[in-house]
């Protein structure tokens, strides 16, 4: 038999990259919890009713990448494509509307959609996410639209663009969606068969088809923003005017449209061009209404995901991972130095120093080459003498100026050794 590997579409996410993953999200964190925004955590799978009322039956999602199964109850269930329709549900069924005021709420997680893998986009794969509910003022879209901003900068990245779009309310959708039907419908049998098919039942779909012909068609469609009344038009116009009060530049895009049905007036993307090819980092809008299309009171609500493969890829082409900060490498050889080091390490991380303990048993030689590449500030050394004097080497791995010290001496300077480390720190960055 022979080796079990990872479903194709999957991927493990390893030590060596994992440190990418884990700046994303304390990064990530901090922002949002300055911003007053609270993680919420949906389950993975929920009932397939959920994403097909919410995310549109007429949607790619829905009608051909959704991992659904019969559970032994017979019951219909979908490994959650998106995280938007799960906040929701968990919205209205935990009455969190109740609660008065408006809802800032984030998530980060595993999504689900069967498609065909390539790079920064897997079958299994992961959002960060944010959902205000209960706002309708632009203020709450020119703020979720920052705040991805700000998160994205802060990680270092340069070469973002905003593209931005409105593309109304309902009544204004369905204006445009005729108009958009007998534009294209001379051109049916000219257009890739996805957009034959899209174009009785969601049209608004193939303007973002990545098929070169029906994007030279497309090119000359009417365009949304002539077909949005006037309440529409007076908060996107708002939209405009606080992204540019907050020195956000954009560039506005009629045929953004968004992938799924939910939603209405603001439509964004934040593109990175780092890849190579434009590459869509961010995406989101408003949806205000999915809450009541789900059976919840009417609410407003805006948001937005931001697809962390493609932003790993965006980081490990920028930054190199620097490796963990570490305090001490500890080695040791011999019965009772190995012994030793191991209640001294421990010791050492009780008192808030991030120590690494060598277990490998090999020569000395061999673990100071491995503590040479830990990028450890100093390193610990017990032998046979220093176990038996209850005494330790302290070698400062820059300088490599060496010199033995009581363990409990070591211990009892803690202050001071936590100063020498934060200087030498600063010495050599």
């Amino acid at each position: 038999m022979g080796t079990i590997q990872a479903l194709r579409g999957t991927r493990d996410i390893l030590p060596d990259e994992i440190g990418y993953w884990q700046r994303i999200e304390a990064i990530a964190r901090d922002i949002l919890g300055k911003a007053t925004y609270r993680e919420i955590r949906t389950p993975i799978f929920e009932q397939t009713d959920l994403f097909e009322r919410g995310i549109g039956e007429a949607t790619d999602v829905v009608g051909k990448e959704m991992y659904t199964f019969k559970d032994k109850g017979d019951r219909s269930n979908t490994l959650r494509p998106e995280g938007t329709a799960g906040v929701v549900r968990s919205y209205i069924e935990h009455g969190l509307h109740a609660q008065g005021g408006v809802q800032r709420l984030w998530y980060t997680g595993a999504m689900f959609r069967y498609e065909r893998p390539q790079a920064g986009r897997q079958r299994q794969f992961h959002q960060l996410g944010v959902e205000v509910l209960g706002s309708a003022d632009p203020r709450a879209d020119a703020e979720v639209i920052a705040i991805a901003t700000d998160i994205l900068r802060t990680l270092g990245l340069k070469n973002l663009h905003l593209n931005l779009n409105s593309v109304g309310n309902l009544e204004d959708r369905q204006r445009y969606r005729q108009a958009l039907i007998d534009y294209l419908t001379p051109y049916k049998d000219e257009l890739d068969p996805d957009s034959q098919d899209r174009l009785t039942r969601n049209p608004l779909r193939i303007l973002d088809s990545k098929d070169e012909g029906t994007q030279a068609i497309a090119k000359d469609a009417p365009s949304i923003l002539d077909y949005l009344g006037a309440d529409s038009q007076r908060h996107f116009e708002q939209v405009q005017q606080l992204l540019t009060d907050l020195g956000i530049s954009y560039e506005l895009n009629p045929r953004l449209v968004r992938g799924l049905d939910y939603y209405t007036h603001t439509a964004f993307e934040i593109i990175s061009d780092d890849l190579g090819a434009q590459a869509t980092v961010c995406g989101g809008g408003r949806y205000d209404g999915l809450v009541a299309q789900l059976g919840g009171v009417d609410t407003p609500a805006v948001g937005w995901a931001i697809g962390l493969e493609r932003l790993v890829l965006l980081l490990q082409q920028l930054q190199a991972q620097t490796l963990p900060v570490l305090d001490f490498y500890v080695v040791s050889r011999g019965t009772n130095a190995e012994s030793q080091a191991l209640v001294l390490a421990n010791k050492l991380r009780n008192v808030g120093f991030s120590a690494e303990l060598d277990l490998s048993g090999s020569a000395f030689k061999k673990q100071f080459a491995r503590a040479d590449k830990s990028g450890t500030v100093a390193c610990l050394i017990l032998g046979d003498e220093e176990a038996e004097n209850n005494t330790v080497k302290l070698k400062w791995m820059v300088s490599k100026e060496q010199n033995a010290i009581a363990q409990a001496d070591l211990l009892a300077k803690v202050d001071e050794l936590r100063d020498q480390i934060a200087a030498l720190r600063t010495e050599t960055t």
